[in-house]
């Protein structure tokens, strides 16, 4: 019988021995790891077996009596799971009533509300605190007496301060609290004379939000022999007379269809309201005319009987009385003017102005200081400054009208309008 050949053995090569060398490593070290956790207690032992379950049956908790559901609040329904046609009578008509709704409601929030207000049933934000408030019926700055000099201006800091949540449209100063405005008919009051937050502080301000109107707050003034009595205009067509001492807001005077853009007194006079429309309407009227119930609240059935006078047709953003000569008022209009009055001579049939300045876009506001300059806002993202007392007002024909030039002019780029308000 003839001798089985052996089939030759074929050598591994380098890479398969690694490779099997790496396997039994990797299964060693496994083994190793699995011995320690089970010498450690780490792995879960075998679950013991559940013990018998008793036959019986545990009693059946006793249902809590279920209250009747409220009425479902009626749902937006879709007209196609509904089976209306979009081009339907049904599916317009649907559409209409919804609109009309809406517009019903949103007038509701925009009309104005007529009477007094207490301070404590139209507080938005905060609580409302009359005693804290007393102080500005006594104490305050002297007239013309500087309330902030070189040393606060050392401690102010560029942080910025949000003060209301909606877009402000102005800024008033107190003594010791600084109301602001914004876009929806609230009024902030900020305590500024609370500590600030320290670096690592992220904590809120004291502020004090009510809602005085139903309308966007245009302009706010504080006669300096009343500090107590804050007067408010908006584009609800009123200005309300806030009395710190009695926590109350009363209709100090209300136009007949136009919103208001700008309320001012003369320094000299604490009874005469100026004011300026959204019409083109500059008009004056003495507080003195409201009449009064023997109680001291106001009458509802008053009626406001002021002079008016029709300075141009497009809106008067703002304006001011010169406090050194309060014949004279300025204001700015959407027809790119700034313009100067003198009232003693001004005709209700053919207004004619004194002086005026013509800007490359809308001026905003136009505001007197404490010694007769005008500085004013435009849109072209520029203040200006008028030294009012230089106009040779004197030399000029009645019918003629001086034009006027700045002497000086700060150009900006914080957006008239959108950041920077007068």
């Amino acid at each position: 019988m003839a001798p089985v050949k052996s089939e030759p053995t074929t050598e591994m090569s380098d890479f398969e021995k690694q490779r099997l060398a790496n396997i039994a490593e990797r299964d060693a070290l496994l083994k190793k790891i699995s011995l320690e956790a089970q010498s450690a207690g780490l792995l879960s032992k075998t679950p013991a077996p559940k013990a018998e379950q008793s036959h019986k049956k545990k009693a059946a908790p006793k249902r809590a009596k279920r209250e009747k559901d409220a009425a479902p609040v009626p749902r937006r329904s879709s007209a196609r799971l509904a089976g209306i046609t979009p081009d339907s009578e049904i599916a317009k008509r649907k559409a209409e009533e919804a609109y009309e709704a809406e517009k019903l409601q949103m007038e509701a929030k925009r009309r104005r509300v007529a009477g007094d207000l207490r301070m404590d049933e139209i507080g938005v934000k905060g609580k409302w605190e009359a005693l804290s408030l007393d102080s500005l019926a006594t104490s305050g700055p002297a007239k013309y007496e500087r309330t902030f000099g070189d040393e606060d201006i050392k401690k102010t800091t560029n942080k910025d301060l949000k003060v209301m949540r909606e877009k402000m449209s102005g800024l008033n100063l107190w003594d010791a609290w600084e109301p602001n405005r914004d876009k929806v008919g609230n009024l902030g009051i900020l305590d500024a004379s609370q500590d600030g937050p320290g670096d690592d502080e992220e904590e809120d301000p004291v502020i004090t939000t009510i809602k005085p109107h139903s309308r966007p707050i245009a302009a706010m003034h504080i006669h300096s022999s009343t500090p107590s009595k804050l007067y408010t205009a908006s584009y609800d067509t009123s200005i309300r007379q806030l009395d710190l001492e009695k926590s109350v807001a009363t209709e100090a005077y209300v136009a007949d269809d136009s919103g208001l853009s700008g309320v001012d007194m003369s320094p000299e006079d604490a009874h005469t309201l100026y004011f300026s429309t959204l019409n083109g309407v500059v008009g004056r009227y003495d507080t003195r005319n409201n009449a009064t119930k023997r109680d001291g609240s106001t009458n509802d059935d008053k009626s406001y009987s002021a002079d008016e006078w029709q300075l141009t047709d497009n809106k008067i953003g703002g304006f001011s009385v010169c406090p050194t000569k309060p014949q004279y008022i300025a204001t700015a209009s959407l027809d790119r003017t700034m313009k100067v009055w003198d009232l003693r001579f001004l005709s209700k049939k053919t207004p004619r102005a004194v002086a005026e300045h013509i800007s490359p876009l809308s001026v905003s506001h136009a505001a007197f200081n404490s010694v007769g300059q005008i500085a004013t806002s435009s849109y072209d993202n520029t203040l200006k400054l008028y030294n009012f007392g230089t106009f040779d007002l004197k030399s000029r024909k009645s019918t003629e009208t001086l034009t006027i030039e700045p002497d000086a002019m700060i150009d900006h780029n914080c957006q008239t309008g959108r950041w920077v308000t007068m």
